[in-house]
């Protein structure tokens, strides 16, 4: 018999490297298995043409929890972020522009151009949001009370309610609209302007295939505001290297501390035996074999491709099964030899540096959801455009520029039967269309482009029906309930499976978070608390 593991984890991605830190650095023999040649999942730097590289996935970093890069020492392994000199750039009609971040005062004078109104009230809508973004940071590193332990359940339930207890009234009526209201009827209850509201009212439909009218579309705006950069919440970031320096770091601090990293390593099954699960078997046919399996790869794909439903409970299949998937994304990475040049704001600046967006109101953002149900994608889609090589010249030859074009209201299964593979390049030319309309020349700018469908998303790093979050943050999906009520904090359905990823609380980005929380009830379970340090 070959080697036997206190953990295998199925998945090389930020999560499962994380989970592995804090086994290893409580004594467990570890291995990971990924079925990519590179490990680091979606959060990875490679090169899509020759001298341009990029982050072909996850793209941008805030999320990332502090503790965790603290915890793994990344700083030391040459981790760096650069922050936005302002957070977005919005293209306007009409050549007008709204540009987000650099200080309230310089918010405030943009908010003023379209509205005074709503410039004098962005410091409270600040503190509004940031008050509840505080309960989630405090909730972020804890592991949900699961439904069915007991009096266990009711200590977690009330130590974390008491968070939200201590709130005022006027707080907790905060926390209510954002977990229950659609990112409009909340932002109308703030501004007034079209522009300023889609400033930021994008945070609502990133990653969520969703109108901006979805009730419960509210909270994907405050998923994205949560984190921090270089100790300023809220803030957002380029990483050196690309978001593949992340992992690449995490990898080498796990592989330091004697984890076992397996490339082109795909899973094929989670082997059962009774009610344990034991191991997995390869798509190769080698067995890894360990006292736990935990899975750091989406609820849908753990439980419908990799297990046989047999071992699984009737009903637990049965909810699985309407878990609902598809983020409604579509990623490009563009090889450009020259930055875009906008009509609205001509020649190089900060704007360059940000997250810019065409999305100028919700209404668009609507229509491109409208549009998406009823022909797979809008003509007018909404575009996310970063341009990394602008603070990080390692990224392109000189004189050129990689962009990520992250573009929203992709339907996961187009309508007519059509597939992905035979409409991917006429969605893309709509993309660089739409980039082109309001930064003439863009489209001739382009030397080569890396596309990813849905398909392509789900095809190359395993998140089903193209889903970034690994499952949608709707309320009936999140805390206690994610994936399932009764497994929301990080176990499985059978004994000795445990779930690390992004289908677990708090949910998608780089947060590390799920990781971290999935080894603190792995070594709670393995009755070793004295070695857990974290």
């Amino acid at each position: 018999m070959g080697a036997y593991y206190d953990a295998v984890i199925i998945g090389g991605g930020h999560n499962g490297l994380v989970c592995a830190f804090y086994l290893a650095r409580a004594g467990y023999k570890v291995r990971i298995l990924e079925r990519r040649a590179i490990v680091g999942g979606a959060a990875v730097t490679e090169e899509f043409y020759p001298g341009f590289r990029n982050s072909t996935a996850s793209y941008t970093v805030s999320l990332l929890h502090p503790r965790i890069i603290r915890d793994m020492r990344l700083a030391d392994q040459g981790y760096r972020v650069i922050e936005r000199p302002v957070s977005n750039f919005l293209p306007l009609p009409d050549d007008q522009y709204l540009m987000l971040g650099g200080g309230l005062a310089r918010t405030q004078a943009e908010f003023a151009k379209f509205s005074q109104r709503d410039a004098d009230a962005l410091p409270a809508y600040y503190a509004a949001l940031e008050t509840v973004a505080d309960v989630l940071r405090d909730m972020v590193l804890t592991c949900p009370p699961n439904v069915g332990d007991g009096l266990t359940m009711m200590i977690d339930a009330l130590r974390q309610g008491r968070r939200f207890a201590a709130l005022s009234i006027e707080q907790q009526r905060d926390v209510l609209d954002l977990f229950t209201k659609s990112a409009r009827a909340f932002l109308d209850g703030w501004f007034e302007s079209d522009p300023v509201k889609a400033a930021f009212g994008f945070d609502a439909v990133v990653g969520n295939y969703a109108s901006p009218d979805t009730p419960g579309s509210a909270y994907v705006l405050l998923h994205h505001v949560y984190g921090e950069v270089n100790g300023k919440k809220g803030a957002w970031g380029h990483v050196v290297g690309g978001m593949g320096s992340i992992t690449q770091a995490m990898a080498r601090t796990v592989q330091a501390m004697g984890v076992e990293i397996s490339l082109d390593a795909p899973v094929a099954r989670v082997l059962v035996d009774g009610d344990r699960a034991v191991g997995v078997t390869l798509e190769s046919g080698e067995a890894v074999m360990g006292k736990r399996v935990i899975a750091n790869v989406g609820p849908k794909l753990l439980y419908e491709r990799l297990m046989d439903p047999g071992d699984l409970p009737a009903d637990f299949v049965r909810r699985i099964k309407s878990y609902r998937t598809g983020s409604g994304t579509f990623r490009m990475n563009v090889a450009l030899s020259a930055l875009p040049d906008f009509r609205c704001l001509p020649g190089e600046g900060v704007h360059h540096q940000s997250g810019i967006i065409i999305a100028p109101s919700l209404d668009y953002m609507d229509r491109a959801f409208m549009d998406a149900k009823r022909q797979g994608w809008s003509r007018a889609p909404i575009v996310e455009m970063l341009i990394p090589s602008t603070v990080d010249d390692s990224l392109a030859p000189a004189g050129c520029h990689v962009a990520s074009l992250f573009c929203q209201q992709f339907a996961p299964d187009l309508p007519g039967g059509r597939s992905w593979d035979d409409a991917r390049d006429e969605a893309t030319d709509a993309i660089i269309a739409t980039v082109d309309a309001h930064a003439p020349g863009f489209a001739g700018s382009v030397i080569a482009r890396q596309i990813l469908s849905p398909l392509d998303l789900e095809r190359t790093f395993g998140l089903v029906d193209g889903d970034i979050m690994h499952g949608a943050l709707t309320l009936d999906q999140m805390w206690a309930a994610r994936p399932v009520l009764g497994h929301g904090a990080y176990r499985g359905p059978v004994r000795g499976l445990y779930m690390c990823g992004a289908g677990t609380h708090p949910g998608g980005g780089v947060t590390g978070a799920p990781g971290h929380n999935a080894a603190r009830a792995i070594l709670r379970d393995g009755a070793i608390f004295g070695r857990w340090r974290g």
